[in-house]
Parts: C-alpha cells; sequence; structure tokens
C-alpha cells in the first residue's frame, strides 16, 4: 500500500517557506501560549506516558464525552485519545476498509478519507454538494449512492470546507441510509461547536451502533500544535483495533497534549474559551461577507459553522495560478486553491487566527490582486 500526496498537503508542502505577510483563510482559532496553561501544570509532571490507560487519560476522556454531548450516551471505554482528528479518521478508515471494499464521500470535503480509500484500493463512491444548492448534501443522492457493498460513508459536520451543517434530522436520516445495508457512519466534528446558527449537531456515536465520531482540540480551541483528539465509538471491537494500530504506530499519547487538552476541556475553561472563539470567528466572519459582497464577480455561500469556506473567482480565474500570484510580491498574501477541494473555480477563504493573519491587510491584497488580474 502506498499513500500517495493530496493536492491540499502538496500545495502547503510547496508554500512551506513562503513567508507571507497576511493569510486568508486561516483555519482555525487564535491559538493560547503555554503560559496560559502554566498555573495548571505540574512541574513534577513525569514525561512518560500516562501511566493509567491506554485509551487515554481518564479525566480527558470523561470531558471529550460531555463536549460532544455525550455523556451518559457513550461511556468512557468507547472514547481513543488520538494524535488529532487525523489520527482518528486514520486508524479507522485502515481497520475497517480492505481493498475491494465501496466508501461513499462528500465532495467537497475533507480528502483524508479518499486519500486512504486509494490507497487501501477501495472502491470510492461520491455525493457531489453543488454550490447552486448552497452546499448542501443531497440526501436523495446519497441513498442512491449507498448500496448493499456500501462499507463506510464518510462525512464531515459541520462539512469541511463549506461550512455547512446536517442537523439532527438530516444525520437521523443519514443513519437509517447507513443502517439500511449495516454501513459505517465516520464522521469528523473537528468544527462542531462553532455554529452561527441554532444549536450543534448531535454526535453520530449516540445515534447509531456503526456511528462513529471523531474531534480535536485544534480547530475551535486553536490548539492545533498538541496534536490531541478521540476517536468514539458505541462499538468495543472497533475501538480494541484502533488501540492495536496505533500501537503499531504512534503507540502511545503525547503526555503533555494529553494534559494539556485536559486542562482546555475542563468545563470552567472551556465554556470562556468557546464563547470567545465564537465572537471573534463571529465577528471576522461578518467582516469576510461584507468584503465579498463589495468584490465584482467574486461570491460565495456563507459558512453556517466553522472558520472557513470556499469563494468562487471571476470566470477565466484558476485558483492555483492566482493562489501563486497572490503569494508572490506585491501581494504576500497567503490562501489555498481551491483545487485541494477539487474546486479549481474557488478560493478557501477563512476567518480563523486572530490578528497575527492580517486579515484586512490580507483582504486588502487579496481585493488588489483580483483587480490587477490580466482580462
Amino acid at each position: 500500500m502506498k499513500v500517495k500526496i493530496h493536492r491540499l498537503f502538496e500545495y502547503l508542502l510547496e508554500t512551506t517557506e513562503a513567508a507571507p505577510e497576511a493569510i486568508v483563510g486561516f483555519s482555525l482559532s487564535q491559538s493560547p501560549v503555554l503560559g496560559d496553561f502554566l498555573a495548571d501544570l505540574d512541574p513534577a509532571l513525569p514525561l512518560d506516558w500516562n501511566n493509567r490507560d491506554f485509551r487515554g487519560l481518564p479525566e480527558l476522556r470523561d470531558h471529550v464525552l460531555a463536549q460532544a454531548g455525550l455523556a451518559g450516551v457513550c461511556t468512557p471505554s468507547d472514547v481513543l485519545i488520538t494524535a488529532g482528528a487525523a489520527e482518528a479518521n486514520y486508524l479507522t478508515i485502515m481497520q475497517l476498509l480492505q481493498p475491494g471494499d465501496e466508501i461513499v464521500l462528500e465532495t467537497p470535503g475533507w480528502p483524508q478519507a479518499e486519500v486512504l480509500a486509494k490507497a487501501i484500493g477501495a472502491s470510492i463512491v461520491k455525493v457531489v454538494r453543488r454550490e447552486t444548492d448552497g452546499w448542501q448534501l443531497p440526501l436523495d443522492h446519497l441513498r442512491d449512492a449507498v448500496t448493499a457493498r456500501t462499507r463506510m460513508i464518510f462525512l464531515s459536520n459541520p462539512n469541511n470546507p463549506t461550512g455547512q451543517v446536517l442537523d439532527r434530522p438530516a444525520l437521523e436520516e443519514i443513519v437509517r441510509i447507513a443502517d439500511r445495508v449495516g454501513a459505517w457512519l465516520l464522521v469528523d466534528e473537528v468544527y462542531a461547536g462553532l455554529e452561527w446558527k441554532g444549536a450543534r449537531a448531535p454526535s453520530v456515536a449516540g445515534l447509531y451502533a456503526r456511528g462513529i465520531t471523531t474531534g480535536s482540540v485544534s480547530k475551535a480551541l486553536g490548539l492545533q500544535g498538541l496534536r490531541t483528539g478521540w476517536l468514539i465509538s458505541p462499538d468495543p471491537g472497533l475501538v480494541k483495533d484502533a488501540v492495536i494500530l496505533r500501537e503499531n504506530s504512534s503507540e502511545i499519547m503525547n503526555i503533555m497534549g494529553e494534559v494539556i487538552a485536559e486542562i482546555a476541556l475542563r468545563p470552567d475553561r472551556l465554556a470562556p474559551a468557546m464563547e470567545r472563539a465564537r465572537h471573534d470567528g463571529a465577528a471576522n466572519l461578518a467582516r469576510m461577507d461584507a468584503w465579498v459582497t463589495a468584490q465584482p464577480n467574486l461570491s460565495w455561500v456563507r459558512p453556517a459553522a466553522g472558520l472557513i469556506g470556499l469563494g468562487r473567482l471571476p470566470d477565466g480565474i484558476d485558483s492555483d495560478a492566482f493562489a501563486r500570484r497572490l503569494l508572490a510580491e506585491p501581494y504576500r498574501t497567503f490562501l489555498l486553491p481551491g483545487s485541494a477541494y477539487d474546486e479549481p473555480q474557488h478560493i478557501r477563504l477563512g476567518v480563523g487566527g486572530g490578528a497575527g493573519v492580517n486579515l484586512d491587510k490580507g483582504l486588502s491584497r487579496l481585493a488588489q490582486a483580483l483587480a490587477d488580474w490580466p482580462a
């Protein structure tokens, strides 16, 4: 099995040393600093693994269930702490999919599942979210795509990269679609909690015996560098299989990541952190929406949740060429081309990152680059 690079990661690798002066499209909240946690850290903490449970610190797993609304629905034994949501997705897909199995994916969507499915030799069926439909997931198309051959359905909710949300009735219908053929339903929830209208959708691990929820502290809390995430599943066999595979990859968790994540998810810290993230994200989203509205020939479907969305470029502008031009002098501004999500006529617009990303400067330079683009 050989994992081939996806365009999203390829572009990030190619531009790592570019040193932009502004970023438009930052995908996580402003990151805290280590000093914010020092008062709660024990200087005598051994820098070994947690010495208590291979699934992760018990109190951290309790917090994971609480923030997902699954306390009393799932148990701590249903939770495995992982190196981010990416590892949680990896462990799940690698243990459940075999060559020749069928996986149903959404597009645009988080590309990790497609990359792994191709490497495994699985058959891929895509359900298309269309901009003309507000990027909503067409449940009738999903229903037609899922057959007796379907082993897994992979979705993100809120959707990465469009920011659209599947509510409870939609999720319950998707569960019925999956259950009809006994398919696993894996839902990546890294942006959950950053809904701009309405309540957070329920986590699928609490709705379906083959439901798997993955998430992390990376996006809403800005703690990407901790590399701390989780998978939640009521199926004990799946969780054990994930532990076995992790034993042969990362083996054990990063103790500092576990400890700081546990502090960050304590209720008395989580609530104000999420409130700040929602306040800052909503303010930046309003600025972004006003800016997009003011641009001739640029449009987007405003995200209903999360920190990113897709902006449609004027006709005739390729997203890769435009992103590279924007990164060069005199603009020195980074954004991710829509080709990273199989949408080459779009660019990823984001409202995360705080003051350090210089969003206003980036938007000004982005507007200038659009105006300067050859007709």
